[in-house]
């Protein structure tokens, strides 16, 4: 069968929009529901946030969910009922398995944890959701920082769980069947997206041009279905480009 390619263009997104949250979101979330659009493989939840400072999402719970951050701009705090804390910055990648059930927030603050002034500038960065492999595991966090893997240019694995990545540097994810990377390319320069049955490009910063269906801006994602490794350019101003790679896509 055809690969088959469907864009979405950051406008159509569904959008929340308060006094300090802006947040757009891929999929159907919270009171934005769509039938027709509620996943793409193993993705449920791709949210663009802007989250204003010394605000954010106040202590709130989850279960059987990877989650993983990707903060675009500014600093996000995290702290959660299993003991974690710690300050997510760009080229920090943070996941965190909600298992049975855990409780977290997500913060802007004004103060970091040691007490200095800090994040005065809204933070902006990406959130999504994969189905775990099992449900009730124990909840799980890990971050890593790869800012001196995403400076070698290419791709880089951010999170996986499929085996062939067991000796990637990138943090794991409880679902073999899907693997996130990303990309900082420089103008003009022209990447192979993967090879899966199902693959979401979502263009992070910047813009560039699919093979076989031209041009995407900031905020637009291309879901491809038996992609073949077509190519990506990035344009004038590059492009930061986050790829799920998928395997499996949800069962009805």
């Amino acid at each position: 069968m055809a690969t088959g390619i469907d864009i979405r263009t950051a406008g159509e997104r569904f959008r929340t929009r308060t006094d300090w949250l802006e947040s757009h979101h891929s999929f159907s979330f919270s009171r934005h529901f769509d039938p027709g659009n509620t996943h793409f493989g193993l993705l449920l939840v791709s949210n663009d946030d802007v989250v204003a400072p010394g605000t954010g999402f106040d202590t709130h719970p989850h279960r059987d969910m990877e989650i993983v951050t990707w903060v675009l701009e500014g600093g996000l705090v995290h702290q959660d009922s299993e003991g974690h804390n710690g300050v997510i910055h760009p080229g920090l990648a943070q996941r965190m398995s909600a298992g049975r059930g855990i409780l977290h927030s997500e913060k802007n603050d004004a103060w970091t944890l040691t007490g200095e002034p800090e994040h005065r500038d809204p933070v902006r960065f990406v959130q999504m959701w994969v189905l775990p492999d099992e449900a009730g595991i124990d909840p799980g966090y890990e971050q890593l920082d790869i800012t001196d893997e995403l400076a070698r240019g290419g791709w880089t694995t951010l999170a996986s769980g499929m085996p062939r990545d067991a000796a990637h540097r990138a943090i794991s994810i409880r679902q073999k069947n899907a693997a996130l990377h990303v990309t900082r390319a420089r103008p003009g320069e022209t990447l192979e997206i993967a090879t899966a049955p199902f693959v979401h490009l979502f263009v992070a910063r910047g813009s560039l041009e699919l093979e076989g269906a031209g041009a995407l801006a900031e905020g637009d994602a291309a879901r491809v279905t038996r992609a073949e490794g077509q190519r990506i350019t990035a344009g004038p101003a590059g492009a930061e480009v986050l790829m799920w790679e998928m395997t499996a896509a949800i069962r009805p």
